[in-house]
């Protein structure tokens, strides 16, 4: 990560690749050991050492969103670190910008409160230990060295996805902005941290507020409105909402936008696969002579991928895409979920790079639902970062349902966004689609829907102005039941936690119906993970596990409460499930811990004769 500082660039800190995606992101704070900084929208990142990833139906998924100008997915530029403090990696890095830019002194005699640029503090740089770049504080105190000056603990924010400094002048003098000449000071009175005992003041005038004063009602009438800043772009906007004041590093300052996809196979031998998968920069070749064809080969960007199986099967193999293009699934801009159904259900086994599968017998007792277990040795994920929300998540699994709230990533239409390459292994488990119509038909599950989770389920979207009649029906509700239920239970066995495990579920009618589950673990490490989950997937393994994550399901720890939970109280998009039982990681579940009910899945002890399994 490297800060602008004028004149000269700094290394403030050090991120993995994948945080830049899931949770330091275009536009999030990353809260560093000295400093508080904003990543930078993309318009200023340097792209030269800046990885172009190959995925051709998250790419036309990014497009239906972001415009058709979209040419490419990139990782966040980076270089293997040497020992060479003074080398090209140290160069390479995140824009990062200081956010908030009013810092306080840290010595509580002080309490000097001002802006990063008004004199009172000097930034201290450190080539050699990036970690203890930070502002210092013109004041001893009584010390041989200068306090340290800590980032401002409070920011603003809109649900318009709008970020700005607080407002400590406007604050501490009710409205009236001085023009110059006020010195501030934020001190903290007493122990329990509560807001009411945190105070700005004001030395020349003897204003003073307490920051209660800046939260929940009391904040409409102490704050002004949005400014529509974003500082991540350095721009502003007109914005009529009334912002919110967070405390510094809150996790509702920032929820990324993402969209992934696996990597399905394309071909059925590896050098195929590749050719097929970087035909837009080797489709050229094939018109070519063979000498010049092998000569241009070497200088493509994708040749590091093709090396090891040398210029002659990687030229065979370009004249085979070319004589006969191999079939290839249709890509829909809009659905990433149906060819990778059609690929797992197949059940076809492969033997790819990226893409490793082989068919696993059913566990006994399992065949009357249980239509098919496929293990997924090695898999391709890439996930793709189009934008973020602040204040409120996104609605997950609701294409372009948060467009009006998504923040940009750059000034201009971007023309690539920043990507994730993670690889890793899974379970596709896929139910009888007889036994599922059948269950869907019982008179139980219509009534559980019909007075519970549909009214529920259209007072929550007509909240966000949204078509409340998308209710993904019962069969997503029980399979993503199913899903958190086993989860749990794969953590406990596999050695992986559970918030490491996620899930992709797969749910349709008519006449093209879906019904199954892929539950997986993914690593950005180039070998992806050790095959830990893939064993649990085997079928004297299986049947245990699936019994036991049935009955953990049928009595939670906060029953009765749990299973007594009407959604339609509080416009809650899940029934009977709470923290206790089917609750997972925002990073498990994808669709934010929202549908689910362990009465559709099993007998509870309020609900009977709805559950799948009851």
């Amino acid at each position: 990560m490297t800060a602008p500082d004028r004149p000269r660039t700094s290394r403030v800190g050090a991120l993995r690749p994948n945080q830049l995606l899931h949770t330091y992101g275009v536009g999030a704070v990353a809260d560093l050991p000295n400093l508080s900084v904003v990543t930078m929208g993309l318009d200023r990142w340097e792209l030269r050492h800046a990885t172009e990833i190959t995925e051709e139906r998250l790419l036309a998924a990014v497009r239906t969103r972001l415009g058709t100008q979209v040419e490419a997915l990139r990782q966040p530029p980076h270089l293997p670190e040497t020992s060479d403090v003074f080398g090209e990696w140290a160069k390479v890095g995140v824009p990062v910008g200081l956010f908030p830019t009013w810092l306080r002194c840290s010595d509580t005699r002080c309490n000097q409160l001002g802006r990063a640029d008004a004199g009172y503090f000097e930034l201290i740089h450190d080539m050699f230990n990036p970690d203890r770049v930070r502002y210092v504080h013109n004041c001893r105190g009584g010390r041989t060295t200068r306090p340290v000056a800590v980032p401002a603990r409070f920011v603003l924010a809109c649900d318009n996805g709008h970020l700005d400094d607080f407002p400590w002048q406007y604050f501490v003098h009710k409205g009236s902005v001085p023009e110059s000449g006020h010195s501030l000071k934020l001190a903290e009175r007493g122990t329990t941290g509560e807001a009411a005992n945190i105070v700005v003041s004001c030395g020349e005038c003897g204003n003073q507020q307490s920051m209660a004063q800046a939260l929940g009602a009391a904040a409409a009438e102490n704050l002004p409105l949005c400014r529509g800043r974003h500082p991540h772009l350095g721009t502003y906007e007109d914005c009529d909402k009334q912002p919110r004041t967070l405390v510094l590093g809150a996790t509702n300052s920032w929820f990324a936008m993402q969209l992934r996809a696996f990597s399905l196979p394309r071909a059925d031998e590896a050098v195929d696969q590749l050719v097929a998968e970087f035909w837009g920069q080797l489709g050229l070749l094939a018109a070519l002579p063979e000498g010049i064809a092998k000569n241009l080969m070497r200088t493509q960007r994708c040749w590091p991928e093709l090396e090891p199986y040398g210029e002659d099967k990687v030229w065979e193999a370009i004249r085979r895409h070319a004589e006969s293009p191999p079939d290839r699934q249709p890509v829909d801009d809009h659905d990433l979920l149906t060819p990778e159904w059609q690929t797992f259900s197949e059940g076809d086994p492969y033997e790819l790079p990226d893409f490793t599968t082989r068919r696993e017998n059913r566990p006994r007792g399992t065949d009357s639902w249980l239509e098919k277990v496929v293990l997924v040795t090695r898999l391709r994920e890439v996930a793709a970062l189009y934008g973020f929300t602040r204040i409120d998540a996104p609605e997950w699994g609701e294409p372009g349902a948060a467009d009006v709230r998504r923040a940009p990533l750059s000034i201009d239409p971007p023309t690539w966004v920043p990507c994730a390459e993670m690889r890793g292994e899974g379970i596709f488990i896929q139910f009888s689609e007889q036994r599922l119509s059948h269950w869907e038909r019982n008179d139980a599950v219509r009534e559980r829907g019909r007075r519970v989770l549909e009214p529920a389920h259209h007072q929550w979207r007509e909240r966000r102005r949204l078509d409340r009649d998308a209710w993904p029906g019962a069969r997503y509700v029980l399979l993503h039941t199913f899903a958190h239920a086993l989860i749990r239970e794969l953590a406990l066995e596999s050695g992986y936690s559970a918030s490491g495990i996620g899930e992709r579920i797969y749910a349709a009618t008519g006449d093209r119906p879906m019904a199954g589950v892929l539950l997986y673990t993914a690593a950005p490490d180039s070998e992806g993970t050790l095959g830990g989950l893939v064993s649990l997937g085997e079928q004297q393994n299986l049947g245990a596990l699936i019994e036991r994550a049935l009955a953990a399901a049928r009595l939670c720890s906060s029953d009765p409460l749990c299973a007594e939970h009407d959604p339609r109280e509080h416009a809650r998009l899940y029934g009977a499930a709470c923290h206790a039982c089917l609750f997972a990681s925002e990073t498990s579940c994808e669709r934010g811990n929202q549908y689910l009910d362990r009465a559709l899945l099993v007998d509870t002890l309020t609900s009977t004769g709805s559950g799948f399994f009851g």
